[in-house]
C-alpha cells in the first residue's frame, strides 16, 4: 500500500517511522509545506519514503497528491480537517487525522454519506486520547452483557518533573488550553451532558515511581462516546493525569485571565493574553525530555451473569534508541495502524467514522504489541 503523510511535524514524523517500518508498507510519501523539513524526515526513513512539498490550503493541490495514494494521515493542525475529509472523498483515498476539536470532527461526520458513496473510511479523531483509549473503551464495552459504567484516565508527563507545572510540552499549548478551558463530555446519571473543565479532581497511582498522581476532567476525550453511550451507561468520563498540584497552579492561571481573549496593546502590536500566554508557555516549559504516557480504562457491569470490572493500563516510556517520545509513539502509531487496517480491509466500514466506532479491539492491541505499546488486562469482582 501506499500511504501519504500530510505534516512533518513530531507526530507527522513519527507516523512516517512506524508506516515505513511496516511490511504493508511498499511506499511512504511526506507532505510538508516546508519541502526541506519533509526531506529531512523521509531521508532517515529508508528507501520507500519520499517528500512532497505542500500548502494544505490549496485544495487543488491536496487533492491532486492524494489521488496518487492508497491512503493518507492527517497530521497537521485540526482547522485544515475538514478539508481534507472533502479532499480524501474527491480522491477516494482512506484518510485518519489526529483530531483535537470536537465541532470539526462533527463537521466531518456531516460527509458520511458521501464518503460512503465513495466507497472509503474518513477515522478523525485517532491517537492517544481521543482514539487508542477510546476503542479500547468501546472494544471493550461488547464483552459486557450489561453495562454500568467506563472510566478513562490519560497523561503524559515529564520523566522528571520539573516545578512549578512538572509538565512539559508533549503539543501545542493551543491544544493543551483547549483541554483546560473547553467543556467536558460525560455521561452521568445515564444522559449525556457538559461538565466544567479542570474539576473533580481526583487522586490516583500507577506503579512505581507513579504512586501519587492527580487526574481532572478535561474537554476532548471522550469523542463520541457519549453519544455512543448515552441511556446506555449510567457514568462514562474522562480524565488527564497530572503530577499532584499541576491542577490548582495552571487554574490560577487561567483564573487570572492568562487565556483570555481580549487584545492588549504592547507598543505597535495588539495580542490576546491567550496568545501572550502561549509563547510563554513555549518558551518557560521543556518540551522534548524523556516523558511517560499512563493510560487506565476500566468498565464495570455483568459478563458471564457476574458484576465484574474489566481494566486495561498501559505505561509508555520515551524510546532511547531512536530518540523518541511516548507521547509521539502513543499518538501516531495508533493512527499508522488504524489507516493500515482501513486500507488493508481489516475494519468492515464506509464512510466517516471516528476509531471508536469501527476498529476492531483485539487486531487493533495485537498491532499495538508489535509496537511495543503494551496493555496490562484485568478481571475483578465490582
Amino acid at each position: 500500500m501506499k500511504i501519504l503523510v500530510i505534516g512533518a511535524g513530531m507526530m507527522g514524523s513519527a507516523a512516517a517511522y512506524d508506516l515505513a517500518g511496516s511490511d504493508g508498507v511498499g511506499h511512504v510519501t511526506v507532505a510538508d509545506r516546508d519541502l526541506a523539513r519533509a526531506r529531512q524526515v523521509a531521508a532517515g526513513l529508508g528507501p520507500k519514503a519520499a517528500a512532497a512539498g505542500l500548502d494544505t490550503n490549496n485544495y487543488d493541490d491536496v487533492y491532486a497528491l492524494m489521488k496518487g495514494f492508497d491512503g493518507a494521515v492527517g497530521a497537521t493542525s485540526y482547522t485544515h480537517n475538514f478539508d481534507l475529509t472533502r479532499a480524501a472523498i474527491e480522491s477516494k483515498t482512506h484518510f485518519c487525522d489526529l483530531g483535537g476539536n470536537m465541532d470539526v470532527v462533527y463537521k466531518q461526520m456531516t460527509l458520511d454519506r458521501e464518503a460512503s458513496r465513495a466507497r472509503i473510511l474518513v477515522l478523525p479523531n485517532c491517537g492517544l486520547a481521543p482514539g487508542m483509549a477510546c476503542v479500547i473503551a468501546a472494544g471493550a464495552a461488547k464483552k459486557f452483557s450489561s453495562l454500568d459504567e467506563i472510566h478513562i484516565r490519560v497523561g503524559g508527563l515529564p520523566l522528571h518533573p520539573v516545578p512549578p507545572l512538572n509538565y512539559q510540552l508533549v503539543f501545542a499549548p493551543e491544544g493543551l488550553i483547549n483541554e483546560y478551558i473547553e467543556p467536558a463530555e460525560v455521561i452521568r446519571d445515564g444522559r449525556a451532558q457538559r461538565v466544567e473543565p479542570m474539576d473533580d479532581l481526583e487522586q490516583l497511582s500507577f506503579p512505581a515511581p507513579f504512586s501519587a498522581l492527580e487526574a481532572f476532567n478535561t474537554s476532548g476525550g471522550t469523542s463520541t462516546l457519549t453519544r455512543m453511550f448515552s441511556g446506555k451507561v449510567r457514568q462514562l468520563d474522562y480524565k488527564t493525569i497530572r503530577y499532584p498540584g499541576h491542577c490548582e497552579k495552571f487554574r490560577t492561571l487561567l483564573d487570572l485571565g492568562f487565556a483570555g481573549s481580549e487584545p492588549i496593546i504592547v507598543g505597535n502590536s495588539t495580542r490576546t493574553a491567550r496568545e501572550f500566554f502561549e509563547e510563554l508557555l513555549r518558551k518557560k516549559l521543556p518540551a522534548n525530555g524523556p516523558d511517560v504516557v499512563l493510560v487506565r480504562v476500566w468498565l464495570t457491569g455483568t459478563i458471564g451473569g457476574k458484576r465484574r470490572t474489566l481494566a486495561y493500563e498501559m505505561t509508555d516510556h520515551y524510546d532511547n534508541t531512536v530518540e523518541m517520545t511516548s507521547m509521539m509513539r502513543t499518538t501516531a502509531f495508533p493512527t499508522s495502524l488504524i489507516i493500515q487496517m482501513a486500507v488493508g480491509g481489516v475494519i468492515g466500514a464506509t464512510g466517516v467514522k471516528p476509531p471508536e466506532q469501527c476498529v476492531p479491539l483485539d487486531p487493533f492491541l495485537a498491532g499495538l504489541e508489535k509496537r511495543n505499546i503494551l496493555f496490562h488486562t484485568t478481571v475483578a469482582d465490582a
